[in-house]
């Protein structure tokens, strides 16, 4: 009995310390150094608009996927996760009906649909849609809206992020930013 005091007690000890260093101190640390070097990805990166009476009302974050299904608004990736191989019968059905969804919301629409936009991503939250998912929505977006597609196309531009540093990755553009952009809000 006494030699498993002897166990039990250091265990406990560290398992104390190292939750304290791990759990509370080098979270807290974390937590603070974002808060000052990078205020509003600490926060979330809340998209907040000051309305016309001087009130503000967030609108979700920059960072996270919004569902927009209505068709006067740029639409992003499907909702959920997918971690189907592109060879199964699953996937290949999934992307069919996709399209075939697309093509009901714009039969006119006779550009190839980009692969981003009857995929889902891994994580099933990302905000951003390629440039040619953006552009492939253009012309029913103005329609729909009693815009010129110069003007929509101008506001895709205008919250399109481009690559890193010029070379690493594609340029994006926000789904969310865009559709408050669209509704006179940003």
């Amino acid at each position: 009995m006494n030699s498993i005091k002897k166990i039990i007690r250091p265990v406990a000890v560290s398992l104390l310390m190292m939750t304290l260093l791990c759990g509370v101190f080098y979270t807290a640390a974390v937590t603070g150094i974002a808060g000052i070097f990078f205020p509003v990805k600490a926060e979330g990166s809340i998209i907040t608009v000051t309305l016309a009476d001087g009130s503000t009302k967030e609108y979700g974050s920059a960072l996270i996927a919004q569902e927009f299904t209505e068709t006067k608004y740029l639409i992003g990736r499907p909702a959920g996760t997918s971690n189907l191989s592109p060879a199964s019968n699953e996937q290949k059905e999934l992307v069919q009906e996709r399209i075939e969804w697309w093509h009901s919301i714009d039969p006119a629409n006779q550009l190839e649909l980009p692969a981003d936009l009857v995929t889902a991503s891994a994580s099933g939250v990302d905000p951003n849609i390629s440039v040619a998912a953006a552009r492939y929505q253009v012309s029913r977006i103005a329609k729909e809206r009693g815009m010129g597609e110069e003007e929509v196309q101008e506001i895709i531009d205008k919250y399109t992020d481009k690559p890193f540093l010029g070379i690493f990755g594609e340029a994006v553009v926000n789904v969310l930013k865009v559709n408050l952009a669209l509704d006179g809000l940003l």
